[in-house]
């Protein structure tokens, strides 16, 4: 199993990942045998798969995601939903027991992804109310954290009801929401450091005056 700490190096799209027999992962095409990297981001040349995570983008749907999805428009059947990815996707009027307008928030899980990174969605839950804060998709599971240590943290610290979407939305309600996005700016600035679940906890008390003198 390989360690957080391993090597690490940015790449730009086009520069050569590896010219050694890997398997193919994410964001990198092969040319006459060797890995180039599609997107810019982080590539890991120790490791045993050639890929590259992205530092910016749009949301690429995985199948069993969760995501946090905004109506964008309807049609006579169906919801039109942006879930931050390139394409739009489609729920039955069927599906959910609420009539829906433009702006308003579900979450649902992907349940397929085809060819050109269409997907469809099951287990549509709709939202009352709350706000939509947007990240960079590829922060998303340092917001989740290691068993959902960051997440329980952020609750726990801003009594904010939260949902968080891997496709880069995150639905929040009640509690302290300004401090909720102070602390979930801060995870995206330094989400490539160690220890920063506890950073972060430190933050929301220090916030909140809870720092013990």
């Amino acid at each position: 199993m390989e360690k957080e700490t391993r090597r690490k190096k940015i790449v730009v799209p086009g520069e050569l990942v590896t010219e050694e027999r890997k398997r193919i992962g994410s964001h990198v095409f092969v040319d006459e045998g060797k890995v180039y990297a599609d997107s810019l981001g982080i590539s890991y040349p120790d490791s045993s798969t050639a890929s590259v995570v992205p530092l910016h983008g749009k949301y690429i749907p995985g199948r069993n995601d969760l995501i946090v999805g905004i109506i964008s428009n309807e049609t006579f059947n169906s919801y039109i939903v942006d879930i931050n990815s390139i394409y739009h996707s489609f729920i039955s009027k069927d599906s959910v027991r609420h009539e829906l307008k433009r702006g308003s928030i579900i979450s649902a899980i992907i349940q397929n992804v085809d060819e050109i990174n269409e997907a469809d969605l099951e287990d549509i839950r709709v939202f009352f109310g709350g706000e939509v804060i947007e990240v960079s998709p590829v922060k998303v599971p340092r917001i989740i954290g290691k068993n959902g240590s960051m997440l329980n943290v952020l609750k726990d610290n801003t009594g904010c009801n939260l949902i968080v979407g891997r496709n880069g939305w995150v639905w929040a309600k009640d509690g302290n929401l300004g401090l909720l996005v102070k602390a979930i700016r801060l995870i995206e600035r330094e989400s490539h450091l160690s220890d920063l679940t506890n950073k972060v906890e430190a933050f929301l008390k220090d916030e909140k005056g809870e720092t013990k003198k």
